[in-house]
């Protein structure tokens, strides 16, 4: 940075230039693992109270009822596809993008993408609210949804929904910050507002003081009045100068909607197959009966439980591989990608190693019912050992999103899709296979992941100087 930008640089802006550049340089010449843990542990940490709203909020809104307990777990599954969708997928594109930038010293490019990132999330915003309004009473009532659980469906989706313009312009802010190696901002909103939620949920719900009972109405206002606050604030810390990213008006360019797309797009079909995946495994479980598939349930949950961290790590790992890719920095890139791939596996298999060991560590906190023990205990001691697999590919492929290249760990994810769904179904439904077969086979859809999405590791087209 030279003494020339830092005198022509605004007052306020002087302490952002200086920590653009303090993180810019560690992540070009600073030790990898201790970068990557310090910009992963925000974003963790921000994930694991995104976790804690949403544990209770279902605990708030059981105090309701069956009916509104029911409608909120129809609606929950659109809700967390779009979350996916903003925050890891076209979020991946627009934190690749900056990064990229950033790296290669086009600052003006990296302050373009933050408005071409928000008129991004006000279309695909608006889309997913017309969507769920028009759409909700088809697909909630085609999902199961009955009488009193489909009203209360409704009535949520529609207040959550209606909040769906802010809720990407912060995830996409938030990716923006990310790229540019600021994690910490994005950290701070979300914190602040999961102290706020907590309280307020139940005070739009229940009512307190002068606020009326609200009932399920007030779970979804309590979110979308989060997200619109959580959105101001964004907007203003980035209008402001302080971020490293100047919010400016600049004329719109595709190629600068291109950047974002080649990556967010496939990432974005990425979250959607991921979650198709899940559903066609349900579905193939549900065949054996109702107590294996609450076994599966509680099991396969633990799968979730692991995304936060690998999410956090990946998320450090695209931008260090962003802005060295960037810089021209291509074979750093790649040992960042390596580092952080093993740092997933590690993390995953060793988890995986413990359940599978000892299953009842996990499935007992939920049921002692034997016959929902078994086929859960079946399941996680085949799969449970393969989770490095499942952690190495998906840190892979973030590195991948980071440098550009999102073929091979999109072909990962549609091959996951193929074998695990696919042949799992067409071994349960046709051929009568046992849930160990189809643990097995989840299994090996792990391992055919992570080796797709390994390939982009020795791509010459990506690391080659």
């Amino acid at each position: 940075m030279s003494q020339a930008t830092l005198a022509a640089a605004p007052p306020t802006a002087a302490p952002a230039v200086d920590r653009k550049a303090m993180a810019r340089a560690a992540m070009l010449d600073g030790p990898i693992l201790a970068t990557l843990l310090r910009l992963a542990l925000p974003t963790i940490s921000v994930l694991i109270a995104q976790t804690a709203v949403n544990v209770a909020e279902g605990y708030y809104v059981g105090l309701l009822g069956t009916d509104a307990l029911a409608g909120v777990a129809l609606v929950f599954p659109v809700y967390m596809l779009m979350m996916m969708m903003s925050g890891g997928g076209l979020g991946s594109g627009v934190a690749s993008s900056v990064a990229r930038a950033i790296g290669g010293g086009r600052q003006h490019d990296a302050d373009a993408l933050v408005l071409h990132a928000i008129v991004l999330a006000v279309v695909v915003g608006a889309a997913f609210t017309f969507a769920t309004i028009q759409g909700g009473p088809w697909l909630y009532r085609t999902l199961g949804g009955r009488d009193g659980a489909l009203e209360a469906a409704l009535l949520y989706s529609n207040w959550i929904f209606a909040g769906s313009i802010a809720i990407w312009v912060v995830n996409l802010l938030s990716a923006a910050l990310r790229g540019s190696g600021n994690v910490k901002v994005p950290a701070l909103v979300t914190l602040g507002g999961a102290l706020v939620l907590i309280p307020a949920s139940p005070a739009l719900i229940f009512g307190f003081g002068p606020i009326p009972r609200m009932g399920i109405a007030g779970g979804g206002l309590a979110f979308a009045l989060y997200f619109g606050g959580a959105s101001l604030v964004l907007l203003h810390y980035m209008a402001s100068g302080r971020s490293g990213l100047a919010l400016r008006w600049a004329p719109l360019e595709w190629r600068l909607f291109a950047d974002i797309l080649k990556v967010g797009l496939p990432t974005a079909l990425s979250t959607v197959l991921t979650n198709l995946t899940v559903i066609l495994v349900t579905g193939a479980v549900g065949l054996f009966g109702t107590h294996a598939l609450a076994g599966y349930g509680i099991a396969s949950r633990l799968d979730y439980l692991l995304i936060p961290v690998l999410f956090g790590l990946s998320s450090a790992v695209l931008t260090m591989v962003g802005v060295n890719i960037g810089a021209g920095r291509r074979p750093r890139a790649r040992e960042i990608a390596w580092t952080g791939g093993l740092v997933g596996a590690a993390f995953t298999g060793a988890i995986g190693l413990v359940i599978a060991l000892w299953p009842g560590l996990w499935l007992n906190l939920f049921t002692d019912e034997a016959d929902v023990l078994a086929p859960a205990t079946a399941y996680l001691s085949i799969v449970a050992p393969f989770y490095a697999f499942f952690g190495l590919g998906f840190v892979v492929s973030f590195a991948g999103q980071g440098a550009g290249h999102m073929l091979w760990p999109f072909l990962g994810v549609t091959g996951r899709l193929a074998i695990a769904a696919g042949l799992g179904w067409v071994a349960v439904s046709v051929f009568g296979a046992d849930i160990a077969t189809l643990a097995s086979i989840v299994a090996g859809s792990f391992v055919v992941y992570a080796a797709l999405c390994c390939v982009v590791m020795v791509s010459k087209t990506v690391w080659a100087r």
